[in-house]
């Protein structure tokens, strides 16, 4: 008999290694990281929401939005943060200026073309200056049905309404100029318009300033009069309004700005010739 035949038959057993899997895998561990990050998430802003002020969260609120400029809103604050107030009205913030200030105009800057703010009336004006000026407006634009000037001299003249006051631009028009090419005489369009101008303006009793502006002229010149030019014709444009009945005491102002404030792109253009009579604020 074969001795094979008694022997116990042979068992191979195969085992099946899976890499990675069952419960000794690592991606349970990559959730876990992002659960654990959450939470420590909510328990800081919870503790922000207990360890600071209305203010203070709002001021971190505006820091963190692109809409708001980080110059208008600063995020300092007082206390764990530094610097200075978010919303302090005095005094400049250590990072950017504060939230506002007296003298602010970008929240309460004028609006429209007469300048009425929300509040009721024109920045920094009463209701009643503010209609003024609106009255006035009309007038030169004839608007109200009552027109003070032709066409041709209405064209000439601008109006808008700052922080300053009311603003009256005159300026010139191709060959249409307010005084002789390079002096301050005046031409009879100017004559005219500075009649309209003393008619409205004796309907207010703001005072006057009024400035003058060139255009540029080449640099190669070794005698610039611009400065000069500019200051005559200022100081003329205020005898040409007293002339017409404006009172010498409600001259407060006049400006020479030669061609340093250009009002077009080109500083050579005849546009630039002009002058700005200002109703200013009686405040």
């Amino acid at each position: 008999m074969d001795a094979r035949s008694n022997a116990a038959p042979v068992i191979i057993k195969r085992k099946k290694i899976i890499a990675g899997g069952g419960h000794h895998g690592g991606a349970w561990k990559v959730a876990y990281a992002d659960f654990v990050t959450a939470l420590m998430a909510f328990f800081l802003l919870m503790w922000l929401l207990g360890a600071t002020t209305e203010k203070q969260r709002r001021g971190i609120a505006d820091y963190f939005n692109p809409t708001v400029p980080v110059n208008r809103v600063s995020g300092g604050g007082s206390g764990a943060f530094g610097g200075d107030s978010v919303f302090s009205e005095q005094s400049l913030a250590k990072s950017g200026t504060g939230a506002s200030d007296k003298h602010s105009t970008e929240s309460h800057q004028a609006r429209g073309e007469l300048g009425i703010a929300a509040e009721g009336g024109t920045a920094g004006m009463s209701t009643t200056e503010s209609a003024a000026f609106s009255e006035i407006e009309e007038r030169l634009k004839g608007r109200s049905g009552e027109s003070l000037a032709s066409d041709d001299v209405v064209r000439h003249i601008v109006t808008r309404v700052t922080d300053e006051g009311l603003v009256i631009e005159i300026f010139d028009i191709g060959e249409a100029a307010l005084f002789v090419p390079n002096q301050s005489e005046p031409t009879l369009i100017l004559r005219e318009i500075a009649d309209i101008i003393a008619t409205v303006a004796a309907t207010v009793i703001n005072d006057i300033a009024i400035a003058g502006h060139t255009r540029a002229r080449p640099v190669t010149l070794a005698e610039n009069p611009v400065w000069d030019l500019s200051s005559a014709r200022a100081n003329r444009m205020r005898l040409l309004l007293e002339e017409a009945g404006l009172a010498h005491t409600r001259m407060r102002r006049l400006t020479g700005h030669a061609d340093r404030a250009p009002a077009t792109p080109d500083p050579m253009s005849p546009r630039n010739n002009r002058l700005e009579v200002i109703l200013l604020r009686s405040q």
